[in-house]
C-alpha cells in the first residue's frame, strides 16, 4: 500500500524470514560463531538461548548455510515428543533406515543410530544435532540427549549436540537431576535484543535493502522505535510497519516520534507502556501475521532489439587490469526540471533512448566505442574487459554499485525508454537526455521500476563468487582490494589462497555496505568492492561513495 508512495520496491519490515535483509549485530556474530565453533570442535554440547523474536531462528538459518562440507545436520525444530519419537526423528533427519520392529525400541534405536555415528566417523563426517526451541523437550528426552553424548571413540564424542530455546531452557537445565546434562554443556551464550545504535542501523539496513534512498525514519522516532520494542527485533518489524502505514495515511514521507508512539499503541491495543512489553509480544505478532501482504519481486530482463523494449543484457566475461575511476559531477542547474518536463524530454529525444543510443553513451563513460547494429552490447563489453549486469533494483543499489547505468524508464504513453544515468546524490539523479539533465528522485522513481543495465570491470574472467578454499589470481585481486580499502599499501607479495582471515575481511566489509554477510565474494560484492576501489579511469554515479584508505 505505501510502497510507491516511499520509493520501495517491497516491504521492508515483513516478519517472513529473507537473507538479503539478514543483519549480523555484533550480538548475533558472536552467537553465530558459538554455534559454528560447536559444529568444528568435538564434544558435550553447545547452548544458546535468547527472549522471544531476538533473532535465534536467523541465526540457525545462518548457521545451516555455513556448515562445513564434512558436517551432517539434524534439525529438530519442534522437540515435544517422547523419547523413541526423539530417537526416530534424529534418524530420520540423518536419512538412516529404521527397521518397523525398532520403532518403539530406544535400545534398538540407539545401537541404529550408534552404529550410523561410527561409520559417519570413519569417513570423516561430524554430526550435529540441532535443536531448536529446547525448553520444550521433557526432562525424560533430555536425559536421553544426554545418554547419546556417552557415543564416543577414544579421543573424541561422535555426535555434537545444539541447544537453542529461550531463557526457560536455562531454568530447565538448572535444576538438581538434570546436573550431569549441564555439566557437559562447553559453551554458553545468551542473545539480548539489540542495542540503541544496532536498533538504528537495523531500521536503516532493512529500508536501503528495500529501496530508501532517505532516511524515512526521523532520528528521535528510532530512538522511540528502541523504546518501544526494547531492541527486539520482530517487534522492531511490527512498530516500523505501523508506523509507515500511519505516515502514508497522513501524506507524511518523513515518520515522526508520535508516529511511532501512535503506530505501538495501535499494534499492542493500548497506549504503550514498557512494563507489559514481553506478555505483548505475542499479540503483536499475531496482529501482523493477520494483516501481511507479500510483495512480489519478479526482475524483468532488457532484449536484444528495440522498439518496445530494450536489450537483452546476458553476464558478459570481464579481463583484470587495475583499471579505477573518473567521478561525475552532479552538479546542480539553476532550474531543474519541473514534474512534467521528464516525460517531455523522453518524448522530445525519443530518438536517442533505444539500445544503440544508451549504449553508446554508456560506452562513451568508459572510455570505448560502441559498434551500433553489430555485435550485441554485452559481448563487445567482453571484449573490452567489461561485464554487463542487468538487476531489478533500488537507487540504494545503483548508490552502492556506484557507476553509471542504463534505467528503463516508461512514460505515460506506454512506451519504454534506456536512459544513461550519469551521477546520483541524496536528492537529485543526472540523465544523459538531450544532454546533461537534473531530475529529482521522487519525479524519476515515477518512471523507473528499478530495472536497470550497468557495466563494471571485473578481477577475472569468467566471472564467478570466490570462497573459502579457493586460491588464484582471483582471490589475490580479493586480498589486495581489501586491504588497499584499509590504507595498506605497497607491492609486498599476498597469498592467493582463500582462508578463514580472509573470509572475516570479506563479511565485515558485506556488513558495513549492508550486503548479505556470508563471507563469500559473490558478484555483488566484487561490484561493490571493484567501485570502492576503483581509480581514476572507471566512472563514478558519485566520488564520495568511494572508500579509499578507510
Amino acid at each position: 500500500m505505501y510502497l510507491s508512495f516511499f520509493g520501495l520496491n517491497e516491504k521492508p519490515f515483513a516478519i517472513t524470514p529473507d537473507p538479503r535483509y539478514l543483519y549480523l549485530s555484533e550480538r548475533h556474530a558472536e552467537a553465530l560463531a558459538h554455534l559454528l565453533y560447536g559444529i568444528n570442535e568435538a564434544g558435550g554440547f553447545v547452548q544458546l538461548t535468547g527472549e522471544v523474536g531476538t533473532g535465534k531462528t536467523t541465526i540457525v538459518r545462518s548457521l545451516l548455510a555455513q556448515t562445513p562440507k564434512n558436517a551432517e545436520i539434524a534439525l529438530i525444530l519442534n522437540p515435544k515428543m517422547t523419547a523413541p519419537e526423539f530417537l526416530l526423528t534424529i534418524c530420520e533427519e540423518l536419512g538412516i533406515g529404521v527397521p518397523d520392529s525398532a520403532l518403539g525400541s530406544l535400545k534398538d534405536l540407539v545401537d541404529i543410530l550408534s552404529e550410523y555415528l561410527l561409520r559417519a566417523h570413519a569417513a570423516g563426517h561430524r554430526v550435529v544435532l540441532v535443536v531448536d526451541e529446547a525448553q520444550n523437550l521433557s526432562p525424560d528426552v533430555l536425559e536421553q540427549v544426554r545418554l547419546l553424548t556417552n557415543l564416543e571413540t577414544n579421543t573424541q564424542k561422535l555426535l555434537q549436540i545444539i541447544l537453542i530455546g529461550q531463557p526457560e531452557l536455562r531454568e530447565l537445565l538448572a535444576r538438581t537431576e538434570l546436573r550431569q546434562l549441564a555439566q557437559r554443556i562447553t559453551g554458553r551464550y545468551h542473545l539480548n535484543p539489540l542495542s540503541h545504535d544496532e536498533t538504528c542501523a537495523y531500521v536503516r539496513h532493512r529500508l536501503r535493502v528495500a529501496g530508501a534512498t532517505t532516511d524515512i525514519f526521523a532520528p528521535q522516532a528510532l530512538n522511540a522505535v528502541f523504546r518501544l520494542s526494547q531492541g527486539v527485533p520482530r517487534v522492531i518489524n511490527v512498530i516500523c510497519d505501523r508506523a509507515l502505514l500511519g505516515a502514508y495515511s497522513l501524506d507524511r514521507h518523513r515518520v515522526t516520534t508520535s508516529l511511532v508512539r501512535n503506530a505501538a499503541a495501535e499494534v499492542f491495543g493500548q497506549r504503550f507502556t514498557p512494563d507489559w512489553l514481553p506478555w505483548a509480544v505475542t499479540a503483536a505478532i499475531a496482529l501482523v501475521l493477520s494483516g501481511v501482504t507479500f510483495a512480489i519481486w519478479k526482475a524483468q530482463t532488457f532484449h536484444t532489439r528495440p522498439p518496445p523494449a530494450p536489450a537483452t543484457v546476458a553476464a558478459a566475461a570481464p579481463r583484470a587490469d587495475g583499471a579505477a575511476a573518473v567521478p561525475v559531477a552532479l552538479g546542480r542547474p539553476s532550474q531543474p526540471p519541473a514534474a512534467t518536463q521528464l516525460a517531455q524530454l523522453l518524448t522530445q529525444h525519443a530518438g536517442e533512448t533505444d539500445t544503440d543510443g544508451a549504449f553508446g553513451k554508456l560506452f562513451g563513460l568508459w572510455g570505448a566505442k560502441y559498434q551500433p547494429s553489430g555485435t550485441d552490447p554485452c559481448t563487445q563489453a567482453s571484449s573490452l574487459g567489461l561485464a554487463c549486469i542487468a538487476e531489478r533494483g533500488s537507487f540504494g543499489q545503483l548508490r552502492l554499485y556506484n557507476h553509471p547505468a542504463i534505467l528503463l524508464l516508461h512514460d505515460g504513453g506506454g512506451a519504454t525508454h534506456q536512459v544513461v544515468l550519469t551521477a546520483l546524490d541524496d536528492e537529485q539523479a543526472r540523465l544523459d537526455l538531450g544532454g546533461r539533465q537534473a531530475v529529482s528522485l521522487g519525479e524519476l522513481s515515477r518512471y523507473w521500476l528499478g530495472d536497470f543495465v550497468m557495466l563494471w570491470r571485473p578481477a577475472s574472467s569468467p566471472v564467478k563468487a570466490i570462497s573459502s578454499g579457493m586460491r588464484g589470481p582471483q582471490v589475490r585481486w580479493l586480498r589486495q582490494s581489501l586491504q588497499h580499502l584499509h590504507g595498506v599499501q605497497g607491492d609486498a607479495p599476498v597469498s592467493d589462497v582463500f582462508d578463514a582471515e580472509l573470509a572475516g575481511e570479506v563479511r565485515e566489509f558485506q556488513r558495513q555496505h549492508q550486503l548479505v554477510v556470508d563471507g563469500i565474494a559473490g558478484v555483488q560484492t566484487q561490484i561493490a568492492l571493484a567501485s570502492a576501489v576503483a581509480g581514476s579511469d572507471a566512472p563514478l554515479l558519485s566520488a564520495a561513495d568511494t572508500n579509499h584508505g578507510g
